[in-house]
Protein backbone atom coordinates (compact mmCIF):
# COMPACT_ATOMS: atom_id res chain seq x y z
CA UNK A 1 0.00 0.00 0.00
CA UNK A 2 3.13 2.17 0.81
CA UNK A 3 4.44 1.42 -2.74
CA UNK A 4 0.93 2.58 -4.33
CA UNK A 5 0.46 5.71 -2.02
CA UNK A 6 4.25 6.73 -3.19
CA UNK A 7 3.55 5.95 -7.14
CA UNK A 8 -0.05 7.71 -7.08
CA UNK A 9 0.82 10.46 -4.68
CA UNK A 10 -1.59 9.91 -2.15
CA UNK A 11 -2.05 8.97 1.52
CA UNK A 12 -1.92 4.91 2.50
CA UNK A 13 -5.65 6.12 3.70
CA UNK A 14 -6.79 7.15 0.54
CA UNK A 15 -5.26 3.91 -0.94
CA UNK A 16 -7.29 1.82 1.77
CA UNK A 17 -10.01 3.74 0.71
CA UNK A 18 -9.75 2.92 -2.91
CA UNK A 19 -8.72 -0.40 -2.61
CA UNK A 20 -12.00 -1.49 -0.69
CA UNK A 21 -14.25 0.17 -2.40
CA UNK A 22 -14.95 2.72 0.70
CA UNK A 23 -15.88 7.09 -0.15
CA UNK A 24 -13.25 9.37 0.91
CA UNK A 25 -11.54 9.62 -2.53
CA UNK A 26 -12.62 11.03 -5.86
CA UNK A 27 -13.36 8.47 -8.39
CA UNK A 28 -10.59 9.87 -10.57
CA UNK A 29 -8.12 9.06 -7.96
CA UNK A 30 -9.84 5.60 -7.32
CA UNK A 31 -9.35 4.64 -10.74
CA UNK A 32 -5.56 5.78 -11.01
CA UNK A 33 -5.12 3.86 -7.75
CA UNK A 34 -6.69 1.10 -8.55
CA UNK A 35 -4.50 1.05 -12.22
CA UNK A 36 -1.52 1.31 -10.19
CA UNK A 37 -2.26 -1.34 -8.10
CA UNK A 38 -2.93 -3.76 -11.07
CA UNK A 39 0.30 -3.39 -12.26
CA UNK A 40 2.20 -3.67 -9.51
CA UNK A 41 0.39 -6.78 -9.00
CA UNK A 42 -1.60 -6.03 -5.73
CA UNK A 43 -3.77 -9.01 -3.90
CA UNK A 44 -5.48 -8.45 -0.92
CA UNK A 45 -4.10 -10.00 2.03
CA UNK A 46 -6.71 -12.50 3.38
CA UNK A 47 -5.00 -12.58 6.78
CA UNK A 48 -5.17 -9.13 7.57
CA UNK A 49 -8.70 -8.85 6.56
CA UNK A 50 -9.68 -11.75 8.95
CA UNK A 51 -8.13 -9.84 11.55
CA UNK A 52 -9.88 -6.67 10.41
CA UNK A 53 -13.45 -7.94 9.28
CA UNK A 54 -13.69 -11.28 11.27
CA UNK A 55 -13.88 -13.42 7.60
CA UNK A 56 -12.29 -15.65 6.14
CA UNK A 57 -13.10 -15.68 2.67
CA UNK A 58 -12.79 -19.43 1.89
CA UNK A 59 -15.07 -22.31 3.36
CA UNK A 60 -13.92 -25.84 4.10
CA UNK A 61 -14.58 -29.10 3.62
CA UNK A 62 -13.49 -32.65 5.63
CA UNK A 63 -14.12 -36.04 4.25
CA UNK A 64 -14.01 -38.70 6.42
CA UNK A 65 -13.50 -42.04 4.31
CA UNK A 66 -10.40 -43.80 2.92
CA UNK A 67 -8.55 -42.37 0.57
CA UNK A 68 -8.11 -45.36 -1.68
CA UNK A 69 -12.13 -45.03 -1.81
CA UNK A 70 -11.97 -41.43 -2.19
CA UNK A 71 -10.02 -40.96 -5.22
CA UNK A 72 -12.18 -43.74 -7.70
CA UNK A 73 -15.67 -42.67 -6.44
CA UNK A 74 -16.88 -40.34 -9.27
CA UNK A 75 -19.54 -39.02 -6.97
CA UNK A 76 -17.20 -36.76 -4.72
CA UNK A 77 -15.53 -35.45 -7.83
CA UNK A 78 -18.43 -34.16 -9.33
CA UNK A 79 -20.00 -32.48 -5.93
CA UNK A 80 -16.80 -31.11 -5.51
CA UNK A 81 -16.70 -30.03 -8.89
CA UNK A 82 -19.95 -28.14 -8.42
CA UNK A 83 -19.46 -26.56 -5.12
CA UNK A 84 -15.91 -25.07 -6.44
CA UNK A 85 -17.70 -24.17 -10.15
CA UNK A 86 -19.90 -22.12 -7.99
CA UNK A 87 -17.57 -20.79 -5.47
CA UNK A 88 -15.34 -19.48 -8.32
CA UNK A 89 -18.24 -16.71 -9.13
CA UNK A 90 -16.16 -14.71 -6.32
CA UNK A 91 -13.59 -15.95 -5.79
CA UNK A 92 -13.94 -17.67 -3.02
CA UNK A 93 -11.81 -20.89 -1.94
CA UNK A 94 -12.62 -24.45 -0.93
CA UNK A 95 -10.56 -25.71 1.65
CA UNK A 96 -10.34 -29.37 1.14
CA UNK A 97 -8.73 -31.92 3.30
CA UNK A 98 -9.30 -35.69 4.82
CA UNK A 99 -9.43 -36.70 8.40
CA UNK A 100 -9.33 -40.27 10.27
CA UNK A 101 -12.60 -40.00 11.86
CA UNK A 102 -15.17 -37.77 13.38
CA UNK A 103 -12.78 -36.95 16.31
CA UNK A 104 -9.95 -35.17 14.11
CA UNK A 105 -12.56 -33.81 11.87
CA UNK A 106 -14.22 -32.19 15.22
CA UNK A 107 -10.45 -30.95 15.90
CA UNK A 108 -10.02 -29.27 12.79
CA UNK A 109 -13.21 -27.43 13.08
CA UNK A 110 -12.38 -26.31 16.26
CA UNK A 111 -9.00 -24.94 15.23
CA UNK A 112 -10.12 -23.25 11.84
CA UNK A 113 -12.93 -21.51 13.60
CA UNK A 114 -10.52 -20.16 16.43
CA UNK A 115 -8.41 -19.49 14.00
CA UNK A 116 -10.61 -18.02 11.40
CA UNK A 117 -9.36 -19.92 8.72
CA UNK A 118 -13.32 -20.76 7.02
CA UNK A 119 -16.25 -18.97 6.99
CA UNK A 120 -18.24 -21.83 6.76
CA UNK A 121 -18.33 -25.80 5.78
CA UNK A 122 -19.94 -28.50 4.23
CA UNK A 123 -20.99 -31.40 6.24
CA UNK A 124 -21.44 -34.93 4.22
CA UNK A 125 -21.72 -38.26 5.19
CA UNK A 126 -23.97 -37.44 7.79
CA UNK A 127 -23.87 -40.57 10.61
CA UNK A 128 -26.75 -42.25 12.42
CA UNK A 129 -25.21 -40.66 15.70
CA UNK A 130 -23.46 -37.80 14.53
CA UNK A 131 -21.41 -35.68 17.00
CA UNK A 132 -20.38 -32.80 14.59
CA UNK A 133 -23.88 -31.17 14.22
CA UNK A 134 -23.68 -30.52 18.34
CA UNK A 135 -19.90 -28.91 18.33
CA UNK A 136 -21.18 -26.96 14.68
CA UNK A 137 -24.28 -25.36 16.91
CA UNK A 138 -22.06 -24.87 20.09
CA UNK A 139 -19.52 -23.00 18.12
CA UNK A 140 -21.61 -20.94 16.09
CA UNK A 141 -19.58 -21.97 12.85
CA UNK A 142 -22.18 -21.70 10.24
CA UNK A 143 -22.66 -25.16 8.34
CA UNK A 144 -24.59 -26.71 5.28
CA UNK A 145 -25.52 -30.42 5.44
CA UNK A 146 -25.55 -32.16 2.18
CA UNK A 147 -27.75 -34.79 3.34
CA UNK A 148 -31.28 -35.58 4.58
CA UNK A 149 -32.74 -33.27 7.04
CA UNK A 150 -32.75 -35.93 9.80
CA UNK A 151 -30.50 -35.34 13.11
CA UNK A 152 -28.85 -31.95 11.65
CA UNK A 153 -30.33 -29.41 14.17
CA UNK A 154 -30.29 -26.09 13.33
CA UNK A 155 -28.47 -26.72 10.51
CA UNK A 156 -29.88 -26.40 6.94
CA UNK A 157 -29.40 -29.18 4.69
CA UNK A 158 -29.73 -29.74 0.79
CA UNK A 159 -30.79 -33.56 0.15
CA UNK A 160 -32.98 -35.17 -2.29
CA UNK A 161 -35.13 -38.16 -1.77
CA UNK A 162 -33.14 -41.30 -1.31
CA UNK A 163 -36.56 -43.25 -0.76
CA UNK A 164 -38.18 -42.21 -3.77
CA UNK A 165 -34.92 -43.24 -5.48
CA UNK A 166 -35.08 -46.60 -4.09
CA UNK A 167 -38.66 -47.02 -4.94
CA UNK A 168 -38.73 -45.65 -8.65
CA UNK A 169 -35.56 -48.83 -8.51
CA UNK A 170 -37.95 -51.53 -7.18
CA UNK A 171 -40.71 -50.63 -8.76
CA UNK A 172 -39.41 -51.27 -12.12
CA UNK A 173 -37.10 -54.41 -11.40
CA UNK A 174 -41.19 -55.75 -9.99
CA UNK A 175 -42.72 -54.86 -12.86
CA UNK A 176 -40.58 -56.56 -15.11
CA UNK A 177 -40.98 -59.59 -13.33
CA UNK A 178 -38.30 -59.79 -10.52
CA UNK A 179 -39.50 -61.33 -7.37
CA UNK A 180 -35.51 -61.20 -5.41
CA UNK A 181 -34.02 -58.68 -5.28
CA UNK A 182 -30.65 -58.16 -3.55
CA UNK A 183 -28.66 -54.68 -2.72
CA UNK A 184 -24.97 -53.87 -1.78
CA UNK A 185 -25.52 -51.26 0.19
CA UNK A 186 -22.75 -48.34 1.77
CA UNK A 187 -20.74 -48.47 5.52
CA UNK A 188 -24.19 -49.09 7.57
CA UNK A 189 -23.11 -46.49 9.92
CA UNK A 190 -23.87 -43.49 7.15
CA UNK A 191 -27.33 -41.95 7.60
CA UNK A 192 -28.07 -42.14 4.06
CA UNK A 193 -27.58 -45.57 4.31
CA UNK A 194 -29.88 -46.15 6.81
CA UNK A 195 -32.32 -44.24 5.00
CA UNK A 196 -32.42 -46.54 1.63
CA UNK A 197 -32.15 -49.77 3.85
CA UNK A 198 -35.41 -48.77 5.68
CA UNK A 199 -37.45 -47.64 2.20
CA UNK A 200 -35.63 -51.29 0.51
CA UNK A 201 -36.92 -53.02 3.26
CA UNK A 202 -40.46 -51.33 3.20
CA UNK A 203 -40.66 -51.22 -0.48
CA UNK A 204 -39.89 -54.73 -1.01
CA UNK A 205 -42.73 -56.24 1.29
CA UNK A 206 -45.13 -53.86 -0.19
CA UNK A 207 -44.32 -55.24 -3.67
CA UNK A 208 -43.72 -58.82 -2.50
CA UNK A 209 -39.92 -59.41 -2.74
CA UNK A 210 -37.92 -60.98 -1.22
CA UNK A 211 -35.09 -58.80 -0.23
CA UNK A 212 -31.31 -59.09 1.39
CA UNK A 213 -28.99 -56.41 2.14
CA UNK A 214 -25.43 -57.38 2.20
CA UNK A 215 -23.11 -54.23 3.40
CA UNK A 216 -20.07 -53.10 1.57
CA UNK A 217 -17.42 -49.86 1.81
CA UNK A 218 -18.27 -48.48 -1.64
CA UNK A 219 -14.79 -50.30 -3.16
CA UNK A 220 -14.67 -52.29 -5.81
CA UNK A 221 -13.11 -55.39 -4.06
CA UNK A 222 -16.08 -55.45 -1.44
CA UNK A 223 -18.31 -54.71 -4.32
CA UNK A 224 -17.14 -58.32 -6.09
CA UNK A 225 -16.95 -60.21 -2.90
CA UNK A 226 -20.30 -59.20 -2.12
CA UNK A 227 -21.84 -60.27 -5.48
CA UNK A 228 -20.12 -63.49 -5.11
CA UNK A 229 -21.61 -64.04 -1.98
CA UNK A 230 -25.21 -63.32 -2.70
CA UNK A 231 -24.98 -65.26 -6.44
CA UNK A 232 -23.38 -68.27 -4.70
CA UNK A 233 -26.77 -68.36 -2.67
CA UNK A 234 -29.02 -71.41 -2.97
CA UNK A 235 -31.79 -68.95 -3.90
CA UNK A 236 -29.85 -66.28 -5.68
CA UNK A 237 -31.37 -62.27 -6.43
CA UNK A 238 -32.25 -62.16 -9.95
CA UNK A 239 -31.22 -58.50 -9.77
CA UNK A 240 -28.41 -56.97 -7.71
CA UNK A 241 -29.19 -52.98 -6.70
CA UNK A 242 -25.15 -51.33 -5.45
CA UNK A 243 -25.22 -48.41 -3.70
CA UNK A 244 -22.60 -46.65 -5.86
CA UNK A 245 -21.68 -47.20 -9.46
CA UNK A 246 -17.83 -48.62 -8.64
CA UNK A 247 -19.64 -51.40 -6.70
CA UNK A 248 -22.00 -51.94 -9.83
CA UNK A 249 -18.87 -51.84 -12.40
CA UNK A 250 -17.19 -54.78 -9.98
CA UNK A 251 -20.19 -56.77 -9.70
CA UNK A 252 -21.23 -56.67 -12.80
CA UNK A 253 -17.65 -58.24 -13.41
CA UNK A 254 -17.80 -60.66 -10.95
CA UNK A 255 -21.36 -61.93 -12.47
CA UNK A 256 -19.89 -62.60 -15.75
CA UNK A 257 -16.92 -64.19 -14.44
CA UNK A 258 -18.96 -66.82 -12.77
CA UNK A 259 -20.36 -67.47 -16.19
CA UNK A 260 -23.80 -65.77 -15.52
CA UNK A 261 -25.20 -63.09 -18.40
CA UNK A 262 -26.22 -59.39 -18.12
CA UNK A 263 -29.06 -59.09 -17.71
CA UNK A 264 -30.67 -63.12 -18.36
CA UNK A 265 -29.49 -64.31 -15.34
CA UNK A 266 -28.77 -61.11 -12.92
CA UNK A 267 -30.11 -57.65 -13.70
CA UNK A 268 -27.42 -55.15 -12.38
CA UNK A 269 -28.66 -51.23 -10.88
CA UNK A 270 -26.02 -48.81 -9.96
CA UNK A 271 -26.62 -45.65 -7.83
CA UNK A 272 -25.23 -42.47 -8.76
CA UNK A 273 -25.05 -42.30 -13.11
CA UNK A 274 -21.73 -41.59 -14.44
CA UNK A 275 -18.98 -42.15 -16.94
CA UNK A 276 -18.21 -45.48 -15.46
CA UNK A 277 -21.30 -46.66 -16.18
CA UNK A 278 -21.37 -46.61 -20.38
CA UNK A 279 -18.02 -47.41 -20.00
CA UNK A 280 -18.93 -51.53 -19.61
CA UNK A 281 -20.62 -53.76 -21.43
CA UNK A 282 -23.38 -54.16 -21.09
CA UNK A 283 -23.67 -50.65 -20.27
CA UNK A 284 -25.53 -50.11 -16.78
CA UNK A 285 -28.99 -48.76 -15.62
CA UNK A 286 -28.68 -46.26 -13.03
CA UNK A 287 -29.95 -43.97 -10.71
CA UNK A 288 -29.17 -40.40 -12.49
CA UNK A 289 -28.92 -36.84 -10.92
CA UNK A 290 -26.92 -33.54 -11.50
CA UNK A 291 -24.24 -34.06 -8.89
CA UNK A 292 -22.67 -31.13 -9.44
CA UNK A 293 -25.47 -28.73 -9.16
CA UNK A 294 -26.51 -30.61 -6.26
CA UNK A 295 -22.87 -29.35 -4.62
CA UNK A 296 -23.40 -25.87 -6.40
CA UNK A 297 -26.57 -25.77 -4.47
CA UNK A 298 -24.69 -26.35 -1.27
CA UNK A 299 -22.49 -23.72 -1.97
CA UNK A 300 -24.77 -20.96 -2.58
CA UNK A 301 -26.64 -22.17 0.78
CA UNK A 302 -23.39 -22.05 2.72
CA UNK A 303 -22.40 -18.67 0.68
CA UNK A 304 -26.10 -17.48 2.71
CA UNK A 305 -25.89 -18.76 5.78
CA UNK A 306 -22.31 -17.04 6.19
CA UNK A 307 -23.50 -14.10 5.26
CA UNK A 308 -26.11 -14.65 8.81
CA UNK A 309 -29.25 -15.27 6.57
CA UNK A 310 -31.36 -17.73 8.35
CA UNK A 311 -32.13 -20.95 6.41
CA UNK A 312 -34.49 -24.13 5.89
CA UNK A 313 -33.75 -27.23 4.22
CA UNK A 314 -33.93 -27.19 0.67
CA UNK A 315 -34.93 -30.47 -1.67
CA UNK A 316 -32.92 -31.36 -4.81
CA UNK A 317 -34.63 -33.31 -7.19
CA UNK A 318 -34.84 -37.53 -6.48
CA UNK A 319 -32.49 -39.11 -8.80
CA UNK A 320 -34.75 -40.46 -11.81
CA UNK A 321 -34.06 -43.76 -13.29
CA UNK A 322 -31.51 -44.51 -16.28
CA UNK A 323 -32.72 -47.72 -18.07
CA UNK A 324 -29.81 -49.36 -19.95
CA UNK A 325 -28.93 -52.93 -20.95
CA UNK A 326 -27.77 -54.32 -17.44
CA UNK A 327 -31.65 -55.03 -16.72
CA UNK A 328 -34.40 -57.01 -17.83
CA UNK A 329 -36.53 -59.73 -17.02
CA UNK A 330 -35.52 -62.47 -15.19
CA UNK A 331 -34.29 -65.88 -16.81
CA UNK A 332 -32.98 -68.68 -15.32
CA UNK A 333 -30.30 -68.26 -13.20
CA UNK A 334 -27.97 -70.61 -12.92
Amino acid sequence: MADIARRAGVTKAAVSFALNNRPGVSEPTRRRILAIAEELGWQPNSAARALSDGRAGAFGLVIDRPARTLGIEPFFMQLISGIQGELIRDATPLVLTMAEDQAAEIALYRSWWAQRRVDGVFLVDLQADDARVPVLEELGMPAVVIGAPVGTGRLPAVWSDEAAAVRAVLEHLAGLGHRRVARVGGPGRLRHTVIRTAAFEACARELGLTGRIVEADYSGEEGAAATRALLADPEPPTAIVYDNDVMAVSGLTAAQALGLRVPADVSVVAWDDSALCELVHPSLTALSRDIAAYGARAARRLREAAGGLGLGDVQDAAPTLTVRGSVGPPGAVK
